[in-house]
Formats: C-alpha cells, structure tokens, sequence
C-alpha cells in the first residue's frame, strides 16, 4: 500500500482517538458535581456581581448570535484557504466543535452521526500534523451549518420566553453583512474583517488592530468589552437617576402627607 495512503489512514485514526481523548475529558469535567458547584458558588465567576440581571438576560440573547457568528467564521476558513490565523481558528473548531458535541443529545441515530460529523478532522490535522484533509473539512461543515438552525431556534424561543425584544438581530445582521461585504470588498480574511468591522462599530477607526492573532484578539476583547461596560454604565447611571427622582417624589409627597396631619389636628 502507498504511503501516503497509510499516512493519511493514520491521521484519520489520530483524529478520531485525539477528539474521542477530548471528549472524554470534558464531559467528566461536564459531569464532575464537585468542580461544577465549585464555578457556581464562586463570587468570582457569578455575573450578578457585576452585571444587573436584565443585561446577563440580554448577554444570553446574545450568545446564540455569537455562536452562529463563530460557526460561519469556522466555515469561510474551511471553505477558503487563508492562512491568517489558521493555527488559531483550528483550535477555536476543535474546541466548539467539542462542545458541541459534549451538549448535545446522543439518543438518536441522526445525533450519532452528526457527532462523528462535528470530529474536526481537518483542524486536528493542523494541530497535530501541520496537514490538512481536505474532504472531511466538507462534512465538518455540514455540521455547523445544522447547528446554525439549531441555535437560530434556540435564540427565537429564548428571545420569547424571557419577552426580549428583537433589535438585536438587526444589530447582528448589520455586523455579519458588514462582516461578510468587508471580506469581499478589502479582500481580508475573516479574522481580519471582524476586527475591522469590530472597531467601526465600537470605534471610528476602520482598519485592522495588531499584527499578530494575539493581538487582534485582544483588539476584539477591548472593542466589545468596552463596548458592553459602557452600556451597562449608561444604563445603571439611568436606572440611579431614575431612582433618585422617584425617591424624591416620594420625600415629597411623605412630607406633603405629614403637613396635612397637622393641618387637621391643629
């Protein structure tokens, strides 16, 4: 048999034995009480020390648009071949892809076979081998494009069970169209394009932020970051003023009471 058939059978079977090693590891991590209870009782790692309630409903609403972002990020890097960033968006795939998997129902057949197609085999080949297989990277997106519904339905019934408003996917769909245009029109990669489109929206520069992935991870980390504090900020200072007035009214209206007592009595 050629060699390069044996070497391409063997990444195969390190690919499967490495995500199975993964898997393995995080659901006992998933299912392990102790550590689970240690991340929930910890102030640290408790939101409400730092958010209101009303802005971690809304960062959940946020979280499935996230996630589909991320999933058509995934699939434009194994569609195209752009090497900026590769490295790093293989390891994002590996680590969705296991969490996905680790999170997602097993009991069906149809389920079954979409865990062997979220195995990042392609992703895992770059990690480990620096190679890549390439028609495996077709089933992979087969996947992700299943969990994009999965997740857009997930968000329509989260959005309509806490009684959210909708503005939100006009924000995202005016981000992933800007993303999406940006690729085209500057001819950048779409780690690239969404720090672009990243710092035009929370900023008013509109190119690209730090050289090195790290660095424009980091771009995108202050960007949004930033961009949420300054709104939890604005709409606590609203909250407080709003606070402060009704409090006064009442102040006012307690004395205004008393006043009339003694008007009566006297």
């Amino acid at each position: 048999m050629d060699e390069a058939i044996l070497f391409y059978i063997l990444q195969f079977l390190v690919a499967i034995a490495f995500f199975a090693l993964l898997y393995y590891i995080a659901k006992r991590i998933a299912n392990s009480d102790k550590l689970m209870n240690g991340f929930k009782n910890s102030r640290f790692l408790n939101p409400l020390e730092y958010l209101p309630s009303e802005e971690i409903s809304s960062l959940k609403q946020v979280f499935f648009l996230i996630m589909i972002l991320i999933f058509v990020v995934i699939i434009l890097y194994l569609i195209f071949d752009w090497n900026d960033g590769l490295y790093f968006i293989s390891i994002l795939d590996t680590i969705i892809s296991l969490y996905l998997a680790v999170t997602m129902g097993k009991d069906q057949l149809k389920d079954k076979i979409l865990l062997f197609l979220l195995i990042p085999f392609g992703s895992i080949n770059i990690i480990l081998f620096g190679t890549t297989i390439g028609w495996h990277d077709i089933l992979h997106i087969f996947a992700y494009l299943y969990f994009i519904k999965v997740y857009y339905r997930k968000f329509v019934q989260y959005t309509e069970n806490h009684d959210l408003g909708i503005t939100i996917i006009l924000l995202f769909s005016i981000i992933l169209v800007s993303f999406l245009f940006t690729i085209l029109v500057e001819e950048v990669s779409p780690m690239d394009s969404i720090t672009i489109v990243s710092n035009a929206f929370t900023s008013n520069s509109f190119e690209v932020s730090g050289k090195t992935m790290a660095g424009k991870l980091d771009s995108l980390l202050l960007a949004w970051g930033g961009f949420i504090l300054s709104g939890v900020g604005t709409a606590t200072l609203a909250v407080s003023m709003v606070m402060r007035r009704a409090d006064n009214q009442f102040d006012r209206l307690e004395d205004l009471i008393k006043n009339k007592k003694k008007e009566k009595k006297d």
